[in-house]
């Protein structure tokens, strides 16, 4: 429990989930739905955007999520096209921030002993604390942004990924598709259950690849750019 009670800790989830849900209702907003600005949601304070089970979940097993944002979507123009950009705006905020913590950390690895982002996130010494506490929020930032994008990206209801995923359905598919999400949070517990008591690896092999592949292409991306490499 510890683990999940530090500063940084703390202060990257505030931010992500903050971003996240207020990136979902902006993205409604810019399309015709204004329930989210309407009820409050559209704002960056983290207590509009906390749920209480989420928030204990997060700080007790580092795990959980935030309150969903309204959104109606017959103020949709093209609610097919409109429901999917709204949920991707979600996991694609996670991604900007994570982005912005990695340039941070490949920034604050030249003023350090380290020349290496990856071996930056183990250096316990060597800077000041202000290098150090800046150094565990910008990595804290960086992997909790990219596991709540991945986590988000999973087809499965209620997640954002099963809204992207209903978008590319046909219509006369529809139906079924609303059966079997229906059953998404049970499918989810099941795949929970299936992984902490069997060892049965999906959620956790499914973020772990999307991850692993993100930094490896923020990296690639770095190398690339002058000044920053």
């Amino acid at each position: 429990m510890t683990t999940f009670l530090n500063p940084t800790f703390i202060i990257s989830i505030l931010i992500a989930l903050s971003v996240h849900e207020w990136a979902h209702g902006m993205m409604a907003y810019r399309l015709g739905d204004h329930t989210a600005k309407e009820q409050g949601r559209l704002t960056l304070n983290p207590i509009s955007h906390l749920d209480l089970l989420g928030t204990i979940l997060f700080l007790t097993v580092g795990f959980g999520w935030g309150k969903p944002v309204p959104i109606n979507e017959r103020n949709f123009r093209h609610p097919r096209r409109d429901i999917a950009l709204t949920a991707v705006a979600g996991p694609a905020s996670n991604l900007v921030l994570a982005l912005a913590s990695f340039i941070g950390l490949t920034l604050l690895s030249a003023s350090l002993p380290t020349q290496s982002v990856f071996a930056l996130l183990d250096v316990a010494s060597g800077g000041s604390l202000l290098q150090i506490f800046i150094v565990q929020l910008l990595a804290s930032s960086l992997f909790i942004n990219l596991g709540l994008m991945a986590f988000n990206l999973l087809p499965i209801a209620p997640l954002d990924g099963s809204k992207v995923l209903g978008s590319f359905i046909p219509y006369q598919y529809e139906l079924q598709f609303d059966v079997i999400m229906q059953r998404g949070p049970y499918i989810l517990l099941f795949l929970l259950l299936a992984e902490r008591l069997f060892g049965f690896p999906f959620l956790s092999g499914w973020i772990m690849t999307i991850m692993s592949s993100v930094l490896w292409l923020f990296q690639s991306m770095v190398d690339v750019v002058p000044g920053l490499s």
